[in-house]
């Protein structure tokens, strides 16, 4: 879709890719690997393709929204069959109290268009209350992990 609608929002000058991804574009979660693939996928075109086309007036946003009400993990949902090896997994996730605060899908339209109207839209917009918590627990892990992890960066640099 996006190939298709570029030549005509850059010969106009002006556009808005919106672009759905989620907040496991940004952090991952066990049991949905695949989807954490697609979604991480999703993000780093979607940045890529925003400073592509910067330049010619087109915006791109990222939507990336927490759990919402919503059948996602329903009946059109495939599921592999389920092992026992990863029971403790799946209780984990079914007990944790942030996962449990869904969004109210109908509360996103109104988010949406504001995004829509923004004339200097952002290229990532998280969607629920408790996503920006959440994701910066998880940079300020990876920025710890990255500061201690950092002389072997130096070191595989190699030399002058």
């Amino acid at each position: 879709m996006t190939k298709a609608a570029l030549p005509y929002l850059r010969a106009q000058g002006s556009g808005h890719f919106l672009q759905v991804s989620s907040i496991g574009g940004v952090q991952a979660f066990p049991g949905i690997g695949l989807y954490h693939a697609s979604k991480w996928a999703l993000e780093g075109f979607s940045q890529a393709l925003a400073a592509e086309v910067a330049g010619f007036g087109v915006h791109v946003t990222l939507i990336e929204p927490i759990g919402y009400t919503t059948a996602w993990s329903g009946p059109s949902a495939v599921q592999a069959e389920q092992m026992p090896e990863y029971d403790t997994i799946r209780e984990a996730r079914s007990k944790s109290t942030v996962r449990n605060r869904r969004g109210d899908p109908e509360a996103t339209g109104a988010a949406i268009l504001e995004l829509v109207d923004a004339e200097e839209p952002p290229l990532r917009a998280f969607l629920g209350e408790w996503a920006l918590e959440m994701i910066r627990e998880e940079y300020g892990k990876r920025i710890a992990n990255w500061e201690e992890w950092d002389w072997l960066a130096r070191e595989a640099h190699g030399g002058d």
